[in-house]
C-alpha cells in the first residue's frame, strides 16, 4: 500500500493514478490511460533562472539546450531527437523562472528504451566540449529571434523596473557576451552548475502511458533510481519584488508595434498558499467582466476602452504582481487617469458588495461542472502539466487543484482587496506617443519611469462609485446540473440529417467522452466573401464588428462555459459554437438575431476599423518567418491577400460600405453545418430546419464557394522576395503535390516524417544556421506539400537556400542507408501519429469538421494515409526525392528575406514574383 493519499479524480477520467517516491526522494506520479496509443513522460526541475550565478545570466537556459546533446550511455548528440521522432513523437524542453521542463511523447511500443535515454539527461549527461561553443551560439540565436519582440522587450523593462535584489531582474536567456569565455571554463561553470542544482528532491516525473501501474513504477525505479540526491533545500533570497521605492511608479515604454496599452500592477503575496479557495480567481471573475454595467463595459460606453484583462502578471515564490491591462482607445489614452479611476471605483465596489457567497458560489459551481466533465487531453500535455503541479499542490489536489474552490473567505479576500489600492500600484503605460530617457538592456526598449504624484493618487482614492458601474447579475446560462445522455449513437461517423437548396447539415451523436457538450459548426460561403481584396477586407471587418457586437449579451453565455467563435475563411465566415448542450440552442438564437441586426455604430465603426488598421500594420513587426508563412498562402491561394494590401482597402471602408457588403454577402449563401456531441439527432434536424427558414428570410440559396491555389507546375524555381525591416534573413521552399490524392499525401507525409530530425540537426545544431529551423507538411486546399525554412541572424538567403539544397541532395543516401528495421520503425511512427486516438470531444468534433472540409465525406482519409504509408518503400522515396526535389529546375516556390547585415548573400534569379495580383491572375490553378 502506499503512503500517499489517493488522487482525486474527475467522474469522467477513465484513467488510474497512483504518486510515490523513490528511495532518492524522486517523487513520480504513474498515470495508467488505456484509451491512448502514445505514451509520455515529463521532468520538472525545481530550478530555473531565478538559480543562474550573477556572472552567468542564462546558465539555467543553457544547461537545458545541453542537456539533449549527449550522455555517457547514449553519447551521440542527435541520437535522442532521431529516436524520439522515428518512433512517431516529439519532445522539447522550457526554462522558467523557478523550474526547467523536459518532456516528450513516443510510441508505447518503445517507451521503457526512451525512458532508458531520458533518464540519462539527470544522471550523466556528457556537456561535450565540442558542442558547448555551438549551443552557446543557438542560444544567441533564439535571443537574437526575440529582439523585436514587444512582450520580451516590455518584460525586460519589468526587470529592471522591480528590486534589483529579487531574482525576477536578472536576465533569463543568455547570449553570447553572457556566456563568452574559454569553452573549458564555460563546460567546468556549467558541470558545476548542475552538480549544485540539479538533484532528485527537487524533481517531478510524470510517465503517462498505456500500461499497468506496476509496470510504470518498475520502470520509474530501474530507469530514475539512479538520479542522485544531494538533498537541496531551496531557499532563495526573501526580499521582496517590489519594495517602497519601486511603488507609485510610472513606467512609459515605447514598443515596435502600434498599441495603447495601461496595466496597473499591484504588489501581493505568493498565491500558491490559497490554491484551495481561490480568491484572486473569484476577484478576477468579477473585475474581468464583460457584461452590461462591468468595468469593461462601462469604458467601451465611454469609448475608453476596447479590451480588458484581470488577474495576469507575474508569480513566483513569495509575490504576485497582479495586473488590470487595458487595452485602450485614442480618447482613454488621452484620459487615463480616467480610466484608472474607474478601476479602483469597481475595486471598491467589489469591496462592498461584491463578497456575497452566491457569486463565490457561482464561479465554483462552474469550475466543479468542469471537472466534473472534464475532458481529456493529450498524453504529453498531460504529463507536462501534471509535474508542474506536483510543484504547487498537495498530493490528492495533483488533478484537482486547479480546479478547487472550498469556501469563500471574506476576510482572506477583504485583505487582498485591500492591497490593491493607489499606494500599493505601479502603472505600466505602454504606447509610441510616449517621452522616454533610458534604454533597456538586451533588448534596448526606449522606457522612462517617473513618480506618480499624490494629486493623481488622491484623485485615484476618491472612490464614491458611479451609478452606471454595476456587479453581474446572476448568469442565466448556468446548467443546474447537467447530464449527457446516454443515447448510443446509431452511425460510426456523421450523416446528413436534413438538406435542401443551399444548406446540408451533418450530425453524430457521441457515445464515447460520455460529457454533456456538444460542437456546432456552422459555415457559410458567399460568392462575395473574398472575390477581391475588398471584399476580403470587408468580410474580415464585418467579423471584428459582429465579435464586438456580441461581447455583452453573450458574456455570461462564456462564462457559463458556451464559447463561440466566428472566423473568415477563403470562402465565406465560420461560426463554431461549443460548451455545454442544454443553453446552446439559446446561445445560437441570440447570435443569429444580433448577426441579422447589424446595428453598428458609427463610434464603434470607427475604434474597430482603427484597430483592425494597427493588427495589420503591426504585422510588419512580426518575425521575418512569421511574415513568410502569411505570404506562403497569400501567394498560393486565389483569395488570400497580403495584411498591407487589406489594410489600403481598409483605409477607404465607410460604415455604409460595410452594411452594403454585410447585404450582399447574405444576398446568397451556401450552408454547411456539423452538430456532434450531446445532440440527439430529432434535435439536430429541428435545428437544421429552423436554420433553413432563418436563411429563406434573407437569402437565396447558393452553390459553395470554390477555393483555387496556384499551381506550381511548369514554373522551376520561383521567387519572391519579401522586404522586412529585420537583423535576421529567412526562407521557406515549398514544394507542391501535383495532385490532392491520397498516395501523395502519405508521400509528402513520410518525407517530411523521414527528414525532419535530421534536417534540424544538421542544419540548426551542427551548422548553427539557425534557432528557427525545420521543415513541415503542409496541405493547401487539399494538396499535398512539404516546406523546408530557416530563420537565420548569420547568414543570407542565398547560403540558406544552398544549405537547404545540399541536405535535400545528400538525403537520398542517407535514406539508403538505414536498416530495413529503421525504415519499418519510421514508417510505423508516423502511422501511429496520423491515427493517434482523439483524446476528447474538441478534438473529434475538429477532425469531423476538417474532414468536411476536405470533402472527406467517408471521414476515412486518415485511415487511408496510414494504410498508403504502410505500403511505401525506400526506393518510392528516393525515385520521388530524385524526380522531384534534386533538380536545379524542379518546381517550387522560394519564399525569403534579406537580413539588414546579409546584402552581399542576396538572393537572385530570373524567375521571380515581382507584380503578385499579375501573377496570381495568370497562373494555371487547382479548383477546389
Amino acid at each position: 500500500m502506499s503512503d500517499f493519499p489517493a488522487i482525486r479524480k474527475s467522474q469522467n477520467d477513465h484513467r488510474r493514478y497512483k504518486y510515490i517516491q523513490l528511495p532518492n526522494q524522486l517523487k513520480v506520479l504513474l498515470v495508467e490511460d488505456n484509451q491512448s496509443n502514445q505514451a509520455a513522460a515529463s521532468m520538472a526541475v525545481r530550478v530555473g533562472h531565478f538559480d543562474d550565478p550573477v556572472s552567468r545570466p542564462g546558465m539555467a537556459h543553457f544547461l537545458e539546450h545541453m542537456l539533449f546533446l549527449g550522455t555517457e550511455k547514449y553519447p551521440d548528440s542527435g541520437e535522442y531527437h532521431a529516436f524520439i521522432n522515428q518512433h512517431g513523437g516529439n519532445n522539447n524542453a522550457w526554462t522558467g523562472t523557478e523550474q526547467t521542463n523536459f518532456f516528450y511523447t513516443i510510441s508505447p511500443e518503445v517507451f521503457d528504451e526512451s525512458l532508458d535515454r531520458f533518464s540519462q539527461f539527470f544522471i550523466a549527461p556528457k556537456f561535450d566540449l565540442e558542442l558547448v561553443d555551438r549551443e552557446r551560439h543557438a542560444i544567441e540565436s533564439e535571443y537574437s529571434l526575440k529582439l523585436k519582440d514587444d512582450v520580451r522587450r516590455v518584460y525586460q523593462v519589468q526587470k529592471e523596473t522591480t528590486n534589483q535584489a529579487h531574482p525576477f531582474s536578472k536576465f533569463s536567456v543568455g547570449n553570447l557576451a553572457t556566456l563568452a569565455g574559454s569553452e573549458a571554463e564555460l563546460r567546468q561553470e556549467l558541470l558545476t552548475f548542475y552538480q549544485q542544482q540539479y538533484s532528485a528532491n527537487i524533481m517531478t516525473l510524470c510517465l503517462v502511458a498505456p500500461f499497468p501501474l506496476e509496470q510504470l513504477e518498475q520502470w520509474a525505479n530501474h530507469f530514475f533510481g539512479e538520479v542522485i540526491n544531494r538533498n537541496i533545500a531551496k531557499q532563495y533570497s526573501q526580499a521582496p519584488l517590489v519594495t517602497e521605492a519601486e511603488k507609485l511608479k510610472q513606467i512609459s515604454i515605447v514598443p515596435l508595434k502600434q498599441q495603447k496599452r495601461v496595466s496597473v500592477n499591484f504588489a501581493l503575496p505568493g498565491i500558491d498558499k490559497f490554491y484551495k479557495r481561490k480568491p484572486l480567481t473569484f476577484i478576477s471573475h468579477l473585475l474581468g467582466n464583460e457584461s452590461p454595467g462591468s468595468l469593461l463595459s462601462y469604458l467601451k460606453e465611454q469609448g475608453l476602452a476596447n479590451n480588458l484583462s484581470a488577474g495576469g502578471g507575474i508569480n513566483g515564490f513569495n509575490f504576485k504582481d497582479y495586473s488590470v491591462s487595458i487595452q485602450l482607445t485614442d480618447k482613454g489614452f488621452e484620459q487615463l487617469d480616467e480610466v484608472i479611476k474607474c478601476i479602483f471605483e469597481y475595486i471598491q465596489l467589489i469591496k462592498s458588495t461584491g463578497l456575497e457567497n452566491w457569486r463565490y458560489q457561482e464561479r465554483a459551481n462552474l469550475l466543479d461542472t468542469a471537472f466534473r466533465f472534464q475532458e481529456q487531453i493529450k498524453a504529453l500535455d498531460l504529463a507536462s502539466h501534471l509535474s508542474i503541479n506536483m510543484h504547487h499542490y498537495e498530493v490528492e489536489d495533483i488533478v484537482y487543484g486547479d480546479y478547487r474552490m472550498d469556501h469563500l473567505d471574506v476576510s482572506e479576500a477583504a485583505d487582498l482587496l485591500d492591497l490593491m489600492n493607489p499606494t500599493n500600484m505601479r502603472l505600466q503605460v505602454v504606447s509610441q506617443d510616449l517621452e522616454t530617457d533610458k534604454q533597456a538592456a538586451w533588448y534596448f526598449t526606449p522606457y522612462r519611469v517617473t513618480e506618480i504624484t499624490s494629486d493623481r493618487v488622491d484623485y485615484w482614492q476618491q472612490t464614491e462609485v458611479r451609478t452606471a458601474l454595476q456587479l453581474p447579475k446572476a448568469n442565466p446560462f448556468i446548467v443546474a446540473n447537467p447530464q449527457a445522455r446516454d443515447e448510443q449513437c446509431q452511425y460510426p461517423v456523421p450523416v446528413i440529417v436534413d438538406e435542401g437548396d443551399g444548406y446540408r447539415i451533418w450530425h453524430r451523436k457521441d457515445d464515447e467522452f460520455n460529457v454533456p457538450k456538444g460542437h456546432l459548426f456552422l459555415s457559410m460561403d458567399s460568392q462575395k466573401a473574398s472575390d477581391t481584396p475588398r471584399h476580403a477586407t470587408l468580410t474580415r471587418l464585418y467579423v471584428e464588428m459582429l465579435l464586438d457586437y456580441l461581447t455583452e449579451p453573450t458574456y455570461q453565455a462564456e462564462v457559463a462555459g458556451l464559447n463561440y467563435n466566428i472566423y473568415p475563411h477563403q470562402g465565406g465566415i465560420t461560426l463554431h459554437l461549443t460548451g455545454f448542450t442544454g443553453n446552446q440552442e439559446s446561445l445560437l438564437e441570440l447570435i443569429i438575431e444580433k448577426a441579422r441586426e447589424r446595428k453598428f455604430t458609427q463610434e464603434r465603426f470607427n475604434i474597430i476599423r482603427k484597430q483592425i488598421l494597427r493588427s495589420w500594420n503591426n504585422v510588419t513587426q512580426a518575425k521575418p518567418i512569421s511574415q513568410l508563412f502569411t505570404s506562403l498562402t497569400v501567394t498560393l491561394q486565389k483569395r488570400s491577400f497580403e495584411p498591407a494590401r487589406m489594410a489600403e482597402e481598409l483605409e477607404s471602408i465607410t460604415l455604409d460600405d460595410l452594411h452594403n457588403h454585410v447585404r450582399e454577402f447574405y444576398e446568397k449563401i451556401y450552408l454547411e453545418g456539423l452538430v456532434y456531441g450531446d445532440w440527439l439527432v430529432s434535435e439536430a434536424q429541428q435545428l437544421g430546419q429552423r436554420l433553413q427558414r432563418l436563411l429563406s428570410l434573407v437569402t437565396k440559396p447558393s452553390i459553395e464557394s470554390s477555393r483555387e491555389l496556384v499551381n506550381l507546375k511548369g514554373h522551376g524555381t520561383l521567387l519572391r522576395e519579401k522586404s522586412i525591416n529585420h537583423q535576421d534573413s529567412a526562407i521557406i521552399v515549398y514544394y507542391q503535390s501535383t495532385q490532392a490524392s491520397v498516395d501523395k499525401m502519405a508521400l509528402f507525409s513520410l518525407l517530411n516524417h523521414t527528414m525532419s530530425s535530421t534536417f534540424f540537426h544538421e542544419l540548426r545544431t551542427k551548422q548553427q544556421l539557425g534557432y528557427m529551423v525545420g521543415t513541415g507538411y503542409l496541405p493547401l486546399n487539399r494538396h499535398p506539400g512539404m516546406i523546408f525554412y530557416i530563420q537565420s541572424p548569420s547568414n543570407g538567403p542565398r547560403v540558406l537556400l544552398e544549405a537547404i539544397d545540399e541536405f535535400i541532395a545528400d538525403f537520398s543516401y542517407a535514406v539508403m542507408q538505414i536498416t530495413n528495421e529503421q525504415w519499418e520503425s519510421t514508417k510505423h511512427g508516423l502511422i501511429n501519429q496520423i491515427m493517434e486516438h482523439d483524446s476528447n470531444l474538441k478534438t473529434r468534433g475538429q477532425r469531423y469538421w476538417v474532414s468536411l472540409g476536405n470533402r472527406d465525406y467517408k471521414f476515412n482519409q486518415r485511415e487511408s494515409v496510414a494504410s498508403q504509408v504502410a505500403q511505401l518503400t525506400r526506393a518510392d522515396l528516393i525515385k520521388f526525392m530524385m524526380q522531384r526535389m534534386r533538380s536545379k529546375h524542379c518546381d517550387r516556390l522560394v519564399l525569403f528575406s534579406c537580413g539588414e547585415q546579409h546584402t552581399k548573400q542576396q538572393l537572385n534569379g530570373k524567375n521571380k514574383i515581382v507584380d503578385l495580383k499579375a501573377f496570381k491572375h495568370k497562373a494555371e490553378k487547382f479548383h477546389f
